[in-house]
């Protein structure tokens, strides 16, 4: 069986979360995700989340502190996710070059976006969080 491990961000600036449609022409093609990618060897979780996001939508990260991880299996692979918090402060422009597109959501929107099951176990994770600390 094949584990691919992967680093995904949730991003936040300005209130709101950055999350990317995957191309219709991958696995997963048409959901919703949260950034980010497979780490390659010798990379940490941090330094692979900064790569692919500049990578991916041409900007650069703050990289903050672990949030949580899950793991999925699927018929002949098992996906390794890292979740972690990240800033963007707003500089350059976003270009996207990996998604269909992209979105700047609060929590509450989230749960209106189609997620692979791996993403949608963190949305379902940090939403239960923020209830309890309200």
């Amino acid at each position: 069986m094949e584990i691919i491990t992967v680093t995904a961000g949730l991003i936040f600036h300005k209130g709101k979360y950055l999350i990317a449609q995957r191309r219709r022409d991958k696995s997963f093609g048409g959901l919703w995700e949260f950034p980010g990618g497979k780490i390659e060897p010798g990379e940490s979780c941090q330094q692979c989340l900064k790569r692919e996001i500049n990578e991916e939508f041409n900007i650069d990260i703050n990289v903050q502190e672990y949030i949580s991880e899950v793991i999925v299996n699927y018929k002949n692979s098992q996906l390794h996710i890292y979740l972690y918090k990240a800033t963007w402060d707003g500089k350059g422009d976003i270009l996207i070059c990996d998604h269909e597109q992209y979105a700047w959501v609060t929590f509450d929107e989230m749960k209106e976006y189609r997620w692979p099951e791996a993403d949608m176990f963190f949305v379902e994770e940090l939403t239960k969080k923020l209830k309890r600390k309200n």
